[in-house]
């Protein structure tokens, strides 16, 4: 594939920051001064790779929704499976340095009472397993999930509903203590990755520098599909699936393509994310999480990818400063947001600088009805 047509000029720029910040930021956190202006703490080190972990999922939904037209309410479902997975190597990883001292049962196993190992935990010592485990649960739950409904014909409000429902009996099954996944606590306590302290200064550099490369890798990938004749289809199945079929194209299988890698893309920004925050819980699989991924999706700029991602790390950055400054009224500001951006900016903040950079290009040009509506 052409390199130009898989990285445009937006793309490109995109990608060369994001390799910029894996090799600056480390090197700021690390080699610089604390009491230097340009030192990066180690919190702001974490908190950067989480919202980078969150614009892989926001990149991971775009696909879905703004390609294909898939309104997904559950792909926090499969963020936080991607995460389990990962939680489950790193409790493996404590051995007996827990608070009970035992070196084949991670502590809430044994306070539980259990007296040995549960088969799905077989193979988590394990790297190389716990890796392959990060895609492909997630990966064959959105194949299962998609087969059935896209064979079914499942569309528009109704899929929506459905993987909301999905992500809520995931949530109420891993409250419960017999899943052997934690309960309500979930995983955490979490001492090494590959052997290193996942505390350290040196290791959360790492990971914040493994997310903004996976970021790089999820969006060539995702730009890969799209520019594609696969994913010509795919837009086509957006825009009129109908149609789409009528000219012989098996449409359930473009769409369960497209759902299962984004699924896939979905659980690696999960397992980055757990040794970043150093727990994985039920509540990642809250329905909430996944409305709220949508919000960055529009905010950003649906069916753009770039915009995607930085939707996510622009509100994300607005909660955390919110809920410091004024933490009972994020809600409010989040529903707010969501609803200028549907009225006003239906195509998001990159809809409306790429607006802003054709009306500077040709100032005197008539606006389109498509314009005029973006």
């Amino acid at each position: 594939m052409n390199a130009n047509r898989l990285l445009d000029t937006r793309g490109l720029v995109f990608v060369a920051i994001l390799v910029a910040a894996a090799i600056i930021v480390p090197v700021l956190a690390l080699a610089t001064p604390t009491g230097s202006a340009l030192h990066v703490p180690p919190y702001l080190v974490a908190l950067m790779g989480k919202y980078l972990c969150f614009a892989m999922l926001a990149l991971a939904l775009d696909l879905v929704w703004g390609y294909c037209g898939i309104l997904s309410l559950g792909h926090g479902a499969f963020f936080a499976l991607g995460g389990y997975a990962m939680g489950m190597y790193l409790m493996r990883q404590i051995g007996p340095r827990g608070v009970y001292a035992n070196p084949l049962l991670p502590d809430f196993m044994v306070f539980l009472n259990y007296k040995a190992l549960p088969v799905a935990w077989w193979g988590f010592n394990w790297f190389p397993y716990a890796a392959v485990m990060v895609l492909l649960v997630p990966g064959v739950l959105a194949f299962a999930f998609g087969w059935l409904a896209f064979r079914s014909r499942v569309t528009g409000v109704y899929l929506s509903i459905i993987t909301q429902a999905m992500t809520y009996a995931l949530q109420l099954a891993f409250f419960r203590n017999d899943m052997g996944l934690g309960g309500n606590n979930g995983l955490t306590d979490f001492k090494d990755i590959l052997g290193f302290n996942v505390q350290s200064d040196a290791t959360r550099a790492t990971l914040f520098s493994l997310s903004a490369l996976a970021l790089v890798g999820a969006y060539l990938i995702a730009r890969a599909m799209v520019v594609s004749k696969f994913g010509k289809v795919v837009i086509a199945i957006r825009d009129a699936e109908s149609r789409t079929r009528f000219l012989g194209y098996r449409v359930e299988s473009y769409k369960l393509v497209v759902f299962t890698v984004s699924a896939m893309m979905a659980g690696v920004a999960g397992a980055l994310y757990v040794p970043q925050v150093g727990i994985i819980n039920p509540g990642e699989f809250a329905p909430a999480n996944s409305i709220e991924a949508v919000i960055w999706v529009s905010v950003g700029g649906r069916g753009t990818l770039v915009g995607a991602a930085l939707g996510a790390i622009l509100v994300n950055f607005a909660k955390t400063w919110f809920t410091g400054v004024l933490p009972s009224f994020w809600l409010f500001a989040l529903g707010l947001l969501f609803i200028l951006v549907t009225v006003f900016m239906p195509k998001g903040l990159l809809g409306l600088f790429s607006r802003f950079q054709r009306r500077q290009a040709a100032p005197d040009a008539p606006v389109s009805v498509t314009e005029a509506q973006s």
